[in-house]
């Protein structure tokens, strides 16, 4: 952040009024807007995959996914945007229509790229965390197709396991395992 008296932070309720009238994605870090890198191929199409597969799965389900375009807010200066994130019983979607940002989010899965594995395994992690009704966090890896999960296990006890091979994402508060193959699939 700059070390300037003069500047002020900017708000979650600020920064979601804003239309920012490009292709450029944006984040709020602390009160300050910071543009986000795009992603390679691997990374969407990983992220695609697994999108596909939890709307299939979720379908009449009190949960939805949703993908980069819905804000989380992290805190009044911190709003996020994570590759996906599902949200359970929510309102019907009419009435959600023109929200920017849904609220008690229960699960947040990251697509790492080498640019971004240290802040969303770092400081987005520990944000994340920080949200109670969060119940799973997970990394995808989609160079090394790993993927690793974080579950809450008590109000500020995680479980942190690191799945290799054909393991996939589990989510155990949703009763959801989402498989290997279908999140690295290549076709």
């Amino acid at each position: 952040m700059r070390a300037d008296p003069a500047y002020r932070k900017i708000t979650a309720d600020e920064f979601l009024a804003m239309d920012f009238g490009t292709d450029k994605r944006f984040e709020l870090e602390d009160g300050v807007i910071v543009m986000m890198a795009g992603g390679t191929e691997a990374h969407a199409w990983v992220q695609l995959n697994i999108l596909s597969w939890l709307r299939h799965r979720l379908r009449g389900t009190s949960c939805r996914p949703y993908g980069p375009d819905m804000a989380m807010q992290i805190s009044e200066t911190e709003i996020r945007y994570p590759d996906i994130s599902i949200y359970c019983d929510q309102p019907p979607r009419d009435e959600l229509a023109d929200r920017r940002k849904l609220t008690d989010p229960h699960v947040v899965i990251e697509v790492l790229s080498p640019s971004t594995t240290q802040l969303d395994q770092g400081t987005k992690l520990e944000e994340y965390k920080s949200i109670p009704s969060i119940r799973t966090i997970a990394f995808v890896d989609p160079i090394n197709e790993m993927c690793r999960t974080v579950e809450r296990q008590g109000p500020y006890s995680w479980m942190d396991s690191i799945f290799s091979g054909q393991s996939g994402v589990v989510v155990p508060s949703l009763d959801l395992l989402i498989p290997h193959a279908e999140i690295f699939a290549h076709d």
